[in-house]
Order: C-alpha cells, then sequence, then structure tokens
C-alpha cells in the first residue's frame, strides 16, 4: 500500500470487520474502553502511515477464529450473503473507480475464516464491478521454509514453543509454483513497521515480529506476495515485480 502511494496511485482500504473479537494485548484498553474502538483507531492510524487515502469498513461483526462459537453469529461476516457483500464492495469499487483489486488467497493465508471470505467476497464484487486485475495476497509457503530451517540464529533465546511451528505439510501461504507477483517493498520497511506498530491492541513493542533485526525484518517482510486470479507463470521465469505494469504498458 505504501509503494502503491508513494507511486501515485489512489489508495483505499476495506475492512470488513472491526475486530471485535480478538484478544487484545494486556493492559493496552482503556477503562471502559472497547476493542472495536481501539481497533478502528489503529486502522485509521496505520493507513495514514502507510498514505492510504481512504477508509472504509463494510460493516459485519468479527467471526473469531476458524470453529469458535462467534463463526455461528447471524452477523457475523462468515456467515454473510456474498452477493449482499459483494454488492457492498462493489459500490465503494465503483465510487473511486478501482484499477485493481487485492483480496486473500482461497484460504485466507492461514485459515482465518473472515479472510476466506474477502476472498469470496473480494472475487465477486470485481465481476460486479468490472475489475479485471485482481491479487490474491499471499506468503511464500516454500520460500518460509527455506528460510525457517536457514535462520536458526534470528530465534536465538526464544523457547521452542516461541518459534514459528512448520513443516512441510503446512498450508500457510501458497506454493511458490502458483505466486505469480514478489513485490519488493524494502524500500518501506520502516513504514511497514510503524503501521504495524499502530495496531498495539494486537501487536505489542515486544513482539517477536517487531523486534527482528533489520535484516530479519527484510527477510521476511521485504517481499509481498500475490497470486494473479486467472494467471500463471512458468517455472523459468521471475516474479513480476509491480501490480501496476499493465497501467505503464497502455500509455
Amino acid at each position: 500500500m505504501a509503494k502503491a502511494a508513494a507511486d501515485g496511485h489512489q489508495v483505499v482500504l476495506v475492512t470488513a470487520t472491526r475486530g471485535e473479537h480478538g484478544e487484545p494485548v494486556p493492559g493496552v484498553l482503556a477503562e471502559g474502553e472497547q476493542l472495536w474502538e481501539r481497533r478502528v483507531a489503529e486502522t485509521h492510524e496505520s493507513a495514514a502511515i502507510l498514505g492510504v487515502g481512504r477508509v472504509e469498513f463494510l460493516g459485519y461483526e468479527d467471526s473469531g477464529m476458524i470453529g469458535e462459537p462467534t463463526n455461528e453469529s447471524p452477523t457475523c461476516f462468515w456467515q454473510a450473503d456474498i452477493e449482499e457483500a459483494a454488492l457492498r464492495l462493489a459500490d465503494i469499487l465503483r465510487d473511486v473507480d478501482a484499477d485493481v483489486l487485492t483480496i486473500y488467497d482461497d484460504h485466507g493465508n492461514y485459515g482465518h475464516p473472515d479472510h476466506i471470505q474477502v476472498y469470496r467476497v473480494g472475487r465477486r464484487a470485481a465481476e460486479i464491478a468490472g475489475i479485471v486485475h485482481v491479487f490474491e495476497a499471499t506468503m511464500n509457503r516454500d520460500l518460509l521454509l527455506r528460510s525457517l530451517r536457514a535462520s536458526d540464529e534470528v530465534f536465538e533465546g526464544l523457547e521452542e514453543s516461541e518459534r514459528p511451528q512448520l513443516d512441510e505439510s503446512t498450508d500457510m501461504g501458497s506454493p511458490e509454483a502458483i505466486i505469480t507477483h514478489g513485490v519488493d517493498v524494502r524500500a518501506f520497511l520502516d513504514v511497514k513497521r510503524g503501521s504495524m506498530r499502530a495496531h498495539r491492541s494486537q501487536i505489542a513493542d515486544s513482539n517477536f515480529f517487531l523486534t527482528l533485526p533489520d535484516e530479519a525484518f527484510a527477510m521476511a517482510f521485504g517481499t509481498e506476495w500475490f497470486i494473479a486470479s486467472g494467471k500463471s507463470r512458468a517455472s523459468d521465469q521471475p516474479f513480476v515485480d509491480d501490480l501496476f505494469a499493465y497501467l505503464v504498458d497502455a500509455d
């Protein structure tokens, strides 16, 4: 988002829920403050750091993690009617005359029900609004596994229970073979850290990701990975580095 904004694109952040059922960092909420109030404020703060020009909430309730009773609430995003939710999103897309839509991959990166629903609703909204260029944000599963195997020093000092527990059976992210885009955002890592810190109810200052050394942080967050919906990449071809390359070509 920061890279797109710096390149002169209008960036709009649409959030399905207000994160009502998350687990806040202990002690972060003021007396009487509701979690959703804090998270709305944090979203706006983070968006401002990134250069996002507009923030919208679709108005659904947080569904919680998969398998929790909150998944059954009739007002949660997981239970939302796809067509109705897609129309809400499509109205925003048409209002800003969007060229590009980014969503999650089909399993929500790690199985979060609201992330999966973002994929479903986003795909349908793109059809309604006539957006051809849809990109599924994901993680490079193969690179993640390679990096974890090669970077024991990154986790030095952490208890085994605190280390990421990933192996070849993980469904986190997507296999490299189906990823089409790898966007280099290393120039914006300070901005990314700042945007993450803005979400204080979710990410404490002592959080593992925020305390990573610069080199390790760059390895983890310096490239953002996407699957261009309906597209593929030959195994001998490099990842595309720009979601907006076609706009330049069109000029």
